[in-house]
């Protein structure tokens, strides 16, 4: 690991850690705005506030490098060239107004298409999921061991059950033997979250539809650092600039459940 990446990675950590209690201090005002206004203009407001609060961050200590951002303060970016942070300032905003929890910080680093540096910042429960390319992952300062495989009877799922009801997406009937055969399935509302759950081996698989390369540029860089697989419904690599379905999960069991429950069969 160069001396540069460490640089880079001491600062996204100082950063998380103040975007961490700005957000923390917002609880108290969206309660209070909850009972006098739109309860979703607070959270439209803290995903703007963080989102540039770390673009500014970045330009000022990285000027040469490039921003992708969800709510749209970065660049217009069409080319993988050079190096693109990649930031969801709040992923899993419905469960950041409605629960206070359940959402995360998630910040990919990729230098030429590959991802160097991946961070996914887990608020309140002060676990923050961190990844540079060939050091392994970690969650604080805890190392996460390599992924083992499991069979799919014994593997847990996080998957949404728009999947498997009627939606414009997929036929719910492809997924709907998986859903049968695995152990069990979870669904957290936020893929951030979900994907470092994969990655910490929390859970065993992450499948949905759609996700945007801040959903997963994060998840994407820690993943590979423990041996997962991540791919898209079709067994495709990802592209980091583009949207797409995305199946991640451990080794020899991603091969499995995508020969016997996807391959061919998710478009409708």
């Amino acid at each position: 690991m160069t001396q540069r990446w460490k640089e880079i990675d001491t600062y996204v950590k100082e950063w998380l850690k103040e975007a961490g209690q700005k957000i923390q201090q917002s609880f108290s005002k969206e309660l209070l705005i909850q009972t006098k206004s739109n309860p979703n203009d607070l959270v439209t407001n803290m995903d703007k506030e963080i989102e540039q609060f770390f673009i500014s961050k970045i330009n000022e200590t990285f000027p040469e490098h490039h921003i992708l951002g969800e709510e749209g303060y970065g660049e217009e970016l069409e080319s993988e060239e050079g190096t693109i942070w990649i930031i969801d300032p709040i992923d899993g905003t419905m469960n950041f107004v409605h629960q206070q929890r359940n959402f995360a910080i998630s910040i990919g680093i990729f230098e030429n298409g590959v991802g160097q540096a991946g961070y996914i910042y887990d608020v309140i429960h002060n676990e923050l999921y961190h990844a540079l390319k060939g050091q392994g992952a970690f969650m604080n300062d805890i190392q996460l061991p390599k992924l083992e495989p499991v069979p799919v009877e014994q593997a847990i799922i996080s998957l949404n059950a728009t999947w498997v009801t009627e939606n414009r997406r997929i036929d719910p009937s492809v997924l709907s033997p998986l859903v049968r055969k695995v152990r069990g399935t979870r669904s957290y509302g936020s893929a951030a979250i979900e994907l470092a759950y994969v990655a910490a081996g929390r859970l065993d698989g992450y499948i949905t539809l759609r996700l945007a390369p801040w959903d997963f540029a994060a998840g994407k860089v820690l993943i590979e650092e423990v041996g997962g697989v991540m791919t898209d419904l079709e067994g495709k690599p990802l592209e980091i600039l583009e949207k797409s379905s995305v199946f991640v999960s451990k080794p020899a069991l991603h091969d499995e459940i995508f020969r016997t429950y996807l391959e061919g069969k998710w478009n409708k």
